[in-house]
């Protein structure tokens, strides 16, 4: 083989050279300019073409300049052409000079160029979003999905009580269009500050450029992929096996979505202790079975997840200590105590009323603020006795009829939720044209034992499919969002097209059922309200602000465990009637205090939608209110609704 010519091994170098950024071609320019600056003084000195009497540098005689004389004189003519015209006339000088000069020019052209073509690389470097995050404290978002906008907005809220908040993403995902989207489906984050960076999550440089080793929190999206769950786990790994990681006992606090529940247990492997999982379909299968027989839950539970309003919060409060837990309750008028951190970190929802309040234990309450967890300092309650009434010993057994009308991934954990609480010889219908369907309710739905299982095959915008079925024979309506079609949109279409048969169909025989429907797109909530429907619930919302808050506190992932979990205390919404005689006016103390007598704990209420009362600065959705001020007069009548925290599994 023929050996490559000089001429190519030095053209080889040199685009090798200039290859390397800037620096390498402005070290080459600055030898190179060096060189001829020193050629051309050196031969102006020797050949003593400088004349006579010309008063260069202010020398009389030509015989007195030095050489470092003659090599300022062409360095300056080297940077500034126009010198030359002080030159005196000798052609031989002049020519000097004049290569001097030109050779400036070129080199000084190229310098300006070299400069340029740097700025303009940095700011498209910039632009890509490469540069290192320098923040401490921040949260870190990986990954990009619609759930980032939610989380965003709710971290916003969240730190507008904090200086110099900052939220840091990083996504396989172009810098500006982040940013561009951002803007339009978040607007104004306030005094938090949004970063974002390009680069994939799983890769170690890219997940540097984040700097994660300094955050308070990391939130782990799933991507919109067909295998969402083993990004999440890669990441995880990223972060907890990075050479770079934190030192031990120092702990990162990762909070991270799982899709699928068969990938949580190696998800838990991957992170250990220091990942926070959050399974969605659990998390949404689970408030979808609820909600469905308690119009207005999902209501409640946005209203404890998102920062907006009330939440759940974690405050000490030593004067407490050696009281009971009913007392606690009662000393606050504007929070609503739930449960108790005993010193040890065990987290108890509504413990025993008997329990006694220790030295290092934690309340939990649902409160505006964590600024607003504080003790009221009333003694007088003016609980009216004579209005207490109780809810009937025995309610008959009932079973109910459930249509289950779509289907998604989360459609066998509904049903199998729902069995915990329906009575036995309850049914459910489940009609879909999903090619799987039927099968995964055999492989899925086979162990339920309170519920008999039917299947209609079929598409749930048709009309003349939803007229044979007869809605008005059902208890409960849930509509599932067909969450496998790629246009989150074109989802929410097909749900609110069934949405508008359904009560079509209902309006014209007329029948008190619930309604509950899974939509994608919050924005399309309201869309969705011309349906009348009775309550809603948000999928990828709802996920977003349990990422969100879980963030801000580890520990609430246990509080959300527990309200969502079926066989230990959770919500539930119960007739007015039950507690307090209807058409008295009564403070929310004299509810709370005829809950406390069931061993419940009131926490707010529902006011029928159809009164005139719906409307109010407190109300929420379909007229729930959480954490109401306990010493403001009520007035309840028929329709209306106490929402407690109760231990008992079926529904009065």
């Amino acid at each position: 083989m023929k050996k490559p010519s000089i001429s190519k091994r030095l053209k080889y170098s040199f685009d090798n050279l200039m290859s390397k950024g800037v620096m390498s071609p402005m070290i080459l320019l600055l030898i190179i300019s060096t060189f001829a600056i020193i050629l051309i003084a050196l031969i102006v000195f020797y050949t003593g073409v400088i004349p006579d009497n010309s008063n260069i540098l202010g020398l009389r005689n030509s015989k007195d300049i030095k050489f470092y004389d003659v090599l300022w004189l062409i360095l300056v003519r080297t940077l500034d052409g126009g010198v030359i015209a002080q030159d005196p006339v000798n052609y031989i000088y002049v020519g000097y000079m004049l290569l001097a000069t030109l050779g400036g020019i070129v080199i000084v052209s190229i310098f300006i160029g070299i400069v340029s073509t740097g700025v303009i690389s940095k700011m498209d470097d910039l632009r890509k979003g490469r540069s290192f995050v320098v923040e401490k404290n921040h949260t870190v978002i990986l990954g990009w999905s619609f759930q980032v906008f939610n989380i965003i907005s709710e971290l916003v809220v969240a730190n507008e009580n904090q200086k110099n908040a900052v939220i840091a993403i990083l996504a396989d995902k172009d810098k500006l269009e982040m940013e561009d989207e951002i803007r339009s489906k978040v607007g104004d984050t306030a005094n938090t500050k949004v970063i974002c960076r390009t680069g994939n999550p799983i890769d170690l440089r890219d997940l540097e450029i984040i700097n994660p080793h300094q955050s308070k929190a990391i939130i782990i999206t799933a991507p919109d992929s067909d295998e969402p769950d083993s990004n999440v786990i890669k990441t995880i790994l990223a972060i907890t096996n990075n050479p770079h990681r934190k030192v031990l006992p120092d702990k990162y606090h990762i909070v991270a979505e799982i899709r699928n529940p068969r990938n949580m247990a190696i998800a838990q492997i991957a992170g250990r202790d220091e990942v926070q999982l959050v399974v969605f379909d659990y998390l949404i299968s689970r408030i979808t079975a609820q909600t469905c027989r308690q119009p207005g839950l999902s209501v409640v539970f946005t209203e404890l997840l998102d920062f907006k309003g009330d939440e759940i919060y974690f405050q000490p409060e030593p004067r407490l200590t050696g009281k009971t837990f009913v007392e606690t309750l009662f000393a606050y008028e504007n929070s609503a105590v739930i449960g108790l951190r005993r010193s040890d970190g065990r987290i108890y929802l509504k413990p025993p009323m008997n329990t006694i309040i220790e030295e290092g234990d934690i309340l939990i309450a649902i409160s505006e603020d964590d600024d607003t967890v504080i003790l009221s300092g009333i003694k007088d309650y003016n609980i009216d006795s004579s209005a207490i009434r109780k809810s009937p010993k025995y309610i008959p057994p009932k079973p109910e009829s459930t249509l289950i009308l779509g289907w998604n991934r989360r459609a066998p954990l509904i049903i199998n939720e729902l069995d915990n609480y329906v009575w036995p010889g309850s049914k459910i219908t489940v009609v879909a044209d999903h090619p799987t369907a039927e099968k995964d309710l055999s492989i899925f739905c086979g162990e339920i034992t309170h519920q008999t299982i039917t299947f209609w095959q079929g598409d749930t915008t048709n009309r003349k499919i939803l007229d044979e079925l007869n809605v008005i024979d059902y208890d409960h309506i849930i509509v599932l969002s067909q969450a496998e079609l790629t246009d989150v949109q074109s989802a929410d279409a097909r749900t609110l097209n069934t949405l508008l048969q359904i009560r079509d169909l209902a309006d014209k025989q007329p029948h008190t059922f619930s309604i509950v429907s899974e939509m994608l797109d919050d924005r399309n909530r309201e869309l969705a309200e011309i349906t009348h429907t009775d309550d809603f619930i948000v999928s990828v919302k709802l996920d977003s602000l349990m990422l969100a808050q879980i963030a801000e506190n580890k520990e609430l992932k246990t509080v959300f465990e527990l309200l969502f979990s079926a066989g230990g205390p959770a919500i539930y919404i119960k007739p007015a009637e039950y507690y307090v005689e209807l058409g008295r006016p009564v403070n929310f103390y004299t509810i709370m205090e005829s809950a406390r007598q069931q061993n419940q704990i009131a926490i707010g209420y529902k006011l029928q939608k159809s009164k005139p009362r719906y409307e109010g600065p407190n109300l929420l959705a379909h007229g729930v209110s959480v954490n109401p001020v306990k010493s403001n007069q009520l007035f309840f009548s028929e329709g209306d609704k106490i929402i407690v925290l109760s231990d008992e599994v079926q529904i009065g």
